[in-house]
């Protein structure tokens, strides 16, 4: 900030000392200078240095009336000691000589973990942290500089919970005319909970089709960002990445083992706002042409510290392949799904709807007969 009027100073500005510095977590110092410089001698009372942070959620209403709420998570005050580098006149105030520019240290330790939450930007509110300085002047209006910086709390996805599979299925009836016409249905689970960016997600998930229309099987990672004011609750959700499996026609079934979809740069998920909230749900559906689609969602968290184990998601992987692949008929099922799917590797494209396992009977591919010469 540069100003020139009459008894100001020409630079006033806060500077952190480690400007480059992406982001700040509980118990740490967040330190820095104010930098001071006159053109012309200026006479100071005060300066006076904030560090503060708080969520800001706000909502116009019906009538044009905005709503707005805020909670406090950070508020320090330190006074600078003018002193130490200023002379004092015989009204006690500090002088600033012209021709200098004089630093001020100061310095803030952030809260212990649990006090503080991660620094967010959405469409109807903020957590926002920032350093402000006061500059008080004899006679006339304080001048004020702020300085914001990030806030990111860890969060490991490695804790017991967030390494619990995730696994859920549900069903459908489909109508044609309000006359029955079959169902379909999804089981699905993933090795994990827990995920951070750049890490692979594989689904496991069986889809049947018993009606006479032909359905796609998706996946979507999806954000939901609440934001409440007064008790009323706002809720926008997003969709991410995105993949999609062959169509399965009536009668048939489709697995995916081991399919994979990749978390993009996201923002982590928010805990611990009481009026803002950010998660994350991997959807798995079916699109039913001509009829609502078949949603299910496995619960999601998206961290800052990534997965470090090895074998604990081999294993469970095997086992999640194991549980999807079996059926009532135990074991046996599972290895004539292998061999169907080492058989299909070399089959036309075409013959894809014909390689699943059937739910209901249906003919054979057509055996392609070679004229004796």
């Amino acid at each position: 900030m540069v100003l020139t009027p009459s008894n100001t100073p020409r630079l006033f500005r806060l500077v952190l000392s480690d400007p480059l510095r992406p982001s700040y977590s509980s118990g740490e110092k967040v330190s820095g200078l104010v930098q001071l410089e006159a053109a012309a001698p200026c006479r100071l009372t005060r300066l006076r240095v904030t560090a503060a942070g708080c969520a800001r959620v706000e909502r116009r209403g019906g009538s044009r009336r905005s709503r707005l709420q805020e909670v406090e998570y950070l508020k320090c005050e330190e006074e600078v000691r003018l002193e130490e580098e200023l002379s004092a006149d015989s009204e006690n105030c500090f002088l600033l000589p012209p021709g200098k520019t004089f630093s001020f240290q100061f310095g803030f330790e952030l809260p212990s973990p649990g006090h503080l939450v991660s620094s967010y930007r959405g469409k109807f509110g903020s957590v926002r942290y920032y350093i402000h300085a006061e500059l008080q002047r004899p006679n006339q209006d304080a001048l004020h500089c702020e300085q914001e910086f990030e806030v990111q709390e860890p969060l490991d996805v490695n804790q017991t919970h967030l390494l619990a599979p995730a696994a859920a299925s549900k069903q459908k009836k489909v109508t044609c005319m309000f006359i029955p016409d079959g169902q379909v249905s999804i089981s699905a689970q993933i090795d994990r909970r827990g995920y951070c960016e750049g890490e692979d997600i594989q689904i496991n998930a069986r889809f049947e089709n018993t009606c006479s229309r032909i359905v796609v099987p998706k996946a979507a990672i999806i954000c939901k960002h609440s934001f409440s004011v007064n008790g009323s609750t706002k809720e926008l959700r997003q969709k991410l990445s995105a993949v999609r499996g062959n169509p399965i026609i009536s009668g048939m079934c489709d697995m995916w083992q081991g399919r994979s979809i990749r978390v993009p740069k996201l923002q982590p998920t928010l805990r611990g706002c009481d009026i803002i909230k950010v998660d994350y749900t991997l959807m798995i559906y079916l699109h039913v042409p001509g009829s609502e689609k078949l949603v299910l969602e496995l619960p999601l968290v998206i961290g800052t510290i990534p997965f470090s184990g090895v074998g604990s998601r081999t294993s469970s992987m095997s086992s999640q392949l194991q549980q999807l692949s079996e059926g009532p008929e135990g074991g046996g099922a599972a290895h004539a799904a292998a061999a169907r799917l080492r058989w299909s590797r070399g089959r036309p494209r075409s013959w894809a709807l014909y390689e699943s396992r059937p739910v209901c009977s249906l003919p054979r591919p057509p055996t392609r007969w070679t004229r004796a010469l």
